[in-house]
């Protein structure tokens, strides 16, 4: 697929080295969180899923997109995330698990996404999934299609302003728990984005923050 923005191939090429890791995710972890090393391994049995952080153009910047889940009787009811979910026994593997669930959700082509990179794969308790982040690229802005049931509405996010520390804040939060915990967020269009979500972005920040200085 062409690429003709440079930040791109900026990116590709960051891709190749190591990844930032759990240390980047941790900077933004609920301040109660527990590592995966600290769970004891015969319970440790999660559901592998999968979310897609879409890249596409839009004029002279490039933007991402987050999701608002409805408000349901569960975990993540109402959160911000990145479209994704659990993987299934049809996917191939979990880069196609990324791509079907952001079809499914909010419509975006599956032939037309290159996939250029991955992150770090992150445990998140309260539901008990492993999920893997996967970067892709369109050269062109989806047209979006909701599906109603699982997305409340779709946040459009340039990409650069995730870096904004202007955006960064702590605050408490009852979590699915019950338990009040004091948790970092960005502050994304007057929305919480916290936990799992804003660990993703946490290392995503770190990656785009050293493809800029790689010369774009």
């Amino acid at each position: 697929m062409h690429t003709h923005l440079p930040f791109i191939e900026q990116l590709k090429r960051r891709f190749q080295k190591p990844l930032p890791g759990e240390s980047t995710q941790f900077l933004m972890a609920p301040f109660s969180r527990q590592r995966i090393h600290q769970i004891d391994p015969e319970n440790y049995s999660p559901q592998k899923s999968a979310v897609l952080i879409l890249l596409y153009p839009i004029k002279n910047s490039i933007y991402t997109l987050l999701i608002q889940r409805p408000l349901y009787d569960g975990v993540h009811s109402g959160q911000v995330a990145f479209p994704g979910g659990r993987f299934e026994e049809s996917d191939i593997n979990l880069k196609t698990t990324a791509l079907r669930e952001a079809y499914e959700e909010v419509g975006i082509p599956i032939k037309e996404v290159e996939i250029i990179g991955q992150l770090t794969d992150l445990y998140i308790p309260p539901s008990n999934f492993l999920v893997t982040p996967f970067i892709g690229y369109v050269n062109l802005q989806p047209d979006f299609i909701l599906e109603k049931k699982e997305v409340e509405k779709i946040i459009p996010v340039d990409l650069f302003s995730l870096n904004d520390i202007g955006i960064k804040f702590e605050k408490i939060i009852t979590h699915s728990s019950g338990n009040n915990i004091k948790t970092p967020f960005y502050d994304i269009d007057g929305l919480t984005v916290w936990g799992a979500t804003a660990m993703i972005i946490s290392e995503l920040n770190v990656i785009v923050k050293e493809s800029k200085q790689d010369g774009f």
